[in-house]
C-alpha cells in the first residue's frame, strides 16, 4: 500500500478573506504573498512564519499596524 507524504503544516481555517487595510488574511494573519509561497516553502519556513502569526492577528486586532513586509517572512 502506497504511504502518503503529509500535507503541510498550514494555519489555514477556511476564512480566507485579506483586510485591505493591514494586507492580512482575516483568518489565519499571512500576507497574500505568504499565501501563494505557501506550496513551495519548506517546513521549516512554514512553521517559522505560523510561529509569528499569533501575535501578528493580535496586533491587528487590536487597532491600525503598519503593512507587514511579506518579504521579511518569507526570508
Amino acid at each position: 500500500m502506497p504511504v502518503s507524504s503529509p500535507r503541510p503544516s498550514s494555519p489555514c481555517i477556511r476564512l480566507c478573506v485579506l483586510d485591505p487595510a493591514t494586507g492580512l488574511c482575516e483568518g489565519c494573519g499571512r500576507t497574500g504573498d505568504e499565501i501563494g509561497a505557501w506550496g513551495s516553502l519548506s517546513e521549516a519556513e512554514r512553521l517559522r512564519i505560523m510561529a509569528i502569526l499569533p501575535g501578528r492577528l493580535a496586533a491587528a486586532a487590536s487597532g491600525p499596524v503598519a503593512m507587514p513586509d511579506p518579504a521579511a517572512a518569507l526570508a
